[in-house]
C-alpha cells in the first residue's frame, strides 16, 4: 500500500573517527577535507568529527602539573580557531564543496583576549553557511586549565531538510538538564562529540574511568529516552599525538596507550547500534537514517509530551551570552552591537567573545 500522509526525512550520516595532526591548525584542515571528501564520496549528507579535532584535544591537562603545561598551551592557543578567519572560511568551504552537512570540535580562541580559549563546535550547512556555534558550558576536570566556560547561546536544535539537528560536546551528554533541553526543542538528530582518550587514573589503577564504556551507555540512555537518532563520534588517538605530548618521556607514554580509548558509533531511537562501533583506531561509521522510525516508539515515552508532568517540573534555561563588558550608547545612535549586527552575517559576528 502507497504511503499516505505527511512524509520525513531519509538521510545518511557519517562520523569520522580521526587523529589531528597534532596541535597544527592548517595541517589539520587539509586533513579533514580529504577526510569530508571521502565520507560525502561514501553518499553521507552529515559528516561529523570529534571533540576540539581542530587542532588537538588538550590531553596534556591530564598528565602533566599545571607548572609544566605551559608550552603546550601557548601552542594551542597559536594554532586555536579565530571566528571569522581564513581558516574559518575554509572549513564552510569544505562543507559547500562537498554539499554536506558538517559539524566539528575546535577549539576556538577569542578575538578580544590573548590567551581565552573556549571548547566549541562548528556546524554547518550544505551551503557552507554557519547554522550554530555552540561553546562547552562546564568543563570537565582537568580542562578546566585550557578553556573557559561557554553559555546557552547556541544551545538548541537546528532545523534542517534533514531534521532537527542538536550537538553536546563530550561531558554535557552526562547533563541530564542539558540533554533534556535539546529534546525539548525538538532534536531529532542528536550529535555526541568525544576526545580520544581520558586519562583519569594511571593503568591498572583499580575503578580507573572507562572512556569506551561511558560513551556506549550515555548515548545509549539519550537515544532511548529521548527517541532520537545519535551520531556519536571520537577522536583518535595516534602515535605522532603521543610522541608529542610524552617529550620522550615513558611514564606518560605508558599512560597515554594504557588508558581506555574512545568509540564512535550511530545509534537508533531505542539505543540500538546501526553499525559497527570503532574503538581507538581511525575510520569511517555510517548509517542510513530514517527520522519516521522514532514516531512509533513515542507512544512508549515520550518525555517532552505526555510521558511528562509538566505542572510537576520546570525547566528555564538562560540564553543570554556570556560577555567581559556590556556597553551603552547613551547617544541617539543605535547601539554598537546592534548595528554590527545587522551588518555581519548571523553566526560570525563576535562583539566580546560570543557569536
Amino acid at each position: 500500500m502507497d504511503h499516505v500522509g505527511d512524509e520525513y526525512p531519509k538521510f545518511r550520516a557519517a562520523g569520522v573517527q580521526a587523529a589531528p595532526i597534532f596541535l597544527n591548525r592548517d595541517s589539520t584542515i587539509e586533513k579533514m577535507e580529504s577526510l569530508v571528501s571521502e565520507a560525502a564520496g561514501k553518499g553521507a549528507d552529515l559528516v561529523v568529527l570529534g571533540e576540539s579535532f581542530i587542532p588537538a584535544f588538550p590531553l596534556w591537562n591530564m598528565v602533566y602539573p599545571p607548572m609544566d603545561q605551559q608550552t603546550f598551551f601557548r601552542r594551542l592557543f597559536d594554532n586555536a580557531l579565530e571566528i571569522p578567519s581564513p581558516q574559518f572560511e575554509k572549513i564552510a568551504g569544505i562543507a559547500k564543496e562537498n554539499k554536506v552537512f558538517l559539524s566539528v570540535g575546535v577549539t576556538e580562541k577569542a578575538t578580544y583576549s590573548m590567551g581565552t580559549m573556549w571548547n566549541s563546535n562548528l556546524l554547518f550547512d550544505r551551503s557552507g553557511r554557519l547554522i550554530n556555534h555552540r561553546r562547552k558550558l562546564v568543563l570537565t576536570w582537568a580542562e578546566k586549565l585550557t578553556w573557559a566556560n561557554g553559555d546557552a547561546q547556541g544551545l538548541e536544535p537546528i532545523k534542517t531538510e534533514i531534521g532537527s539537528i542538536g550537538v553536546l560536546i563530550c561531558g554535557e551528554n552526562t547533563n541530564p538538564l542539558a540533554r533534556y533541553a535539546m529534546l525539548a526543542q525538538g532534536e531529532q538528530i542528536h550529535i555526541a562529540t568525544y576526545p580520544p582518550a581520558f586519562p583519569f587514573k594511571r593503568p591498572g589503577t583499580s575503578d580507573n574511568y572507562d572512556l569506551t564504556e561511558a560513551i556506549r551507555i550515555r548515548s545509549a540512555a539519550h537515544s532511548f529516552e529521548g527517541k532520537v537518532f545519535n551520531i556519536v563520534v571520537s577522536c583518535a588517538l595516534d602515535e605522532s599525538s603521543i610522541e608529542d605530548i610524552s617529550m620522550g618521556r615513558e611514564d606518560i607514554r605508558k599512560i597515554l596507550e594504557g588508558t581506555p580509548k574512545a568509540a564512535s558509533m550511530i545509534l537508533g531511537p531505542q539505543g540500538e547500534c546501526l553499525c559497527e562501533p570503532l574503538v581507538g583506531r581511525e575510520g569511517i561509521v555510517i548509517a542510513d537514517i530514517d527520522v519516521s522510525k522514532s514516531i512509533e516508539h513515542k507512544q512508549v515515552h515520550d518525555v517532552i509530551g505526555y510521558y511528562n508532568r509538566f505542572d510537576v517540573f520546570r525547566l528555564e534555561v538562560d540564553k543570554s551570552a556570556n560577555r567581559p563588558i556590556w556597553l551603552k550608547d547613551n547617544t541617539s545612535k543605535k547601539h554598537e552591537y546592534v548595528e554590527k549586527k545587522e551588518d555581519v552575517e548571523p553566526g560570525t559576528e563576535d562583539i566580546g567573545g560570543n557569536p
